[in-house]
């Protein structure tokens, strides 16, 4: 039986008119320097991950917060994975509160952060590949005072620096104080990097079981290791998204019915538009959260601009239910409803928004999972990543580079840099 399963109105003609093509661009991807996070889940890390397992448990027993540093693939993959797989509320279970900073330099953001951690116990995980990016190296300067303010000396222990192996800003800081470290691959990029120490460490913090995460990831790994697109999910689905493109689709909506799967939309977003978006090329990935959204973007998408298709991201199992209670007065007349629970409920919507779309000429392309939790996430982590790939590669675009994400940097660079010389 198949981990995860597609359904779409494209149909299978269609998908095996690209079979010589994707064979083609199979073959040729580890021609790019950054593919190391291919064969990433099936190599034998073992000894990174009790690295990570026993400083998990030392941070788990000695703070209250983890405080990561970091902005884009530095901590979108990490934030998803937490989010879709702990509590909506209170702490998680066998895991501490983890939080983010450097995703922003919003000043009270970062003010309101401080304040929030004066009473707690803290540990900092700091992860960037260079060091020079300026929202979380704003980010880390100001914990790392902060943390020498709190506990002298000891803040050496309880900074974490993930980080290149042997260069950038951020290496030779942490070389110089002394700081613990997990290396980023050098041939793995950020947005393709959640399976790493990137995302592992924060995770594992927070309660996710990493073992059961990579096991997904590594299932995934071997099952779309097959060039063949008649029996690979992730190259069927870049496929699709790429022939509804060609008929002049120009935005994907990813949608799902579980709110802690927001989160997951914004690393999928980023993973897309990073890998994508060049060359005045690409879909728009956008994401709307159902049942929600449907109140909201909804009539736009069933009667606006035939501009969108959908992919509808679906788990039948979600750990967690509730009855309809039963209600003698039933003065809102939903009694009929307490033979059903919360989940049945939003499956039969998730069913009836597809028809109403796909009725409505928006193209909807269905993946589903049996269960929501850290395997089958790993290994739809896993299927997207391969699916991006092979995705921008029918672009004919690069999908590991992001030149575009420089230019705002150097206009901010330049603005900062003419402001601080005008007022010497």
């Amino acid at each position: 039986m198949k981990t995860l399963s597609i359904h779409s109105s494209v149909g299978k003609d269609e998908l095996l008119i690209y079979k010589e093509r994707v064979e083609k661009i199979h073959c040729m991807l580890d021609k790019y320097a950054a593919t190391g996070w291919i064969d990433f889940p099936i190599q034998n890390h073992q000894k990174l991950f009790d690295s990570i397992s026993y400083i998990a448990s030392e941070i788990k027993a000695c703070a209250d917060v983890l405080v990561v540093i970091g902005v884009g693939g530095s901590f979108l993959g990490a934030r998803a994975i937490q989010e879709a797989l702990t509590p909506y509320f209170g702490l998680p279970k066998g895991g501490i509160e983890v939080v983010y900073v450097g995703l922003n330099m919003s000043g009270a953001y970062m003010k309101e952060m401080l304040a929030y951690l004066d009473s707690k116990q803290v540990y900092v995980n700091v992860i960037s590949k260079s060091g020079d990016t300026m929202e979380p190296a704003l980010a880390f300067r100001v914990m790392r005072l902060y943390m020498e303010e709190r506990y002298g000396d000891k803040a050496i222990e309880r900074i974490i620096v993930t980080t290149d192996a042997e260069k950038g800003i951020l290496k030779g800081i942490a070389d110089k104080a002394g700081y613990r470290q997990f290396v980023i691959p050098d041939n793995i990029g950020g947005r393709y990097s959640v399976l790493t120490a990137v995302g592992l460490l924060p995770v594992a913090v927070a309660g996710v079981d990493i073992s059961e995460l990579m096991n997904g990831a590594r299932h995934a790994a071997t099952e779309l290791a097959q060039s063949d697109l008649a029996f690979n999910d992730a190259y069927q689905y870049a496929v699709i998204r790429h022939i509804l493109h060609e008929q002049g689709y120009s935005v994907e909506l990813l949608a799902s019915f579980e709110p802690g799967l927001s989160k997951f939309h914004e690393w999928w977003k980023q993973l897309f538009g990073e890998s994508e978006g060049k060359n005045r090329k690409g879909l728009y990935p956008s994401t709307v959260s159902y049942s929600t959204d449907l109140h909201a973007i909804g009539q736009y998408i069933q009667d606006g601009r035939r501009i969108m298709f959908e992919t509808l991201l679906h788990f039948n199992e979600i750990e967690g239910d509730m009855a309809v209670p039963y209600d003698m007065r039933d003065e809102d007349g939903l009694n009929y409803l307490t033979n059903r629970t919360f989940n049945e409920i939003n499956a039969i919507s998730k069913q009836g928004t597809a028809l109403a779309h796909a009725e409505g000429d928006v193209p909807v392309i269905q993946i589903e999972l049996p269960m929501l939790d850290a395997y089958h996430l790993g290994y739809l982590i896993y299927f997207f990543m391969r699916a991006c790939a092979m995705s921008a590669c029918l672009l004919e675009v690069n999908p590991f580079n992001q030149p575009g994400v420089e230019a705002y940097k150097q206009k901010m660079l330049q603005l900062l840099k003419g402001e601080k010389a005008a007022k010497k």
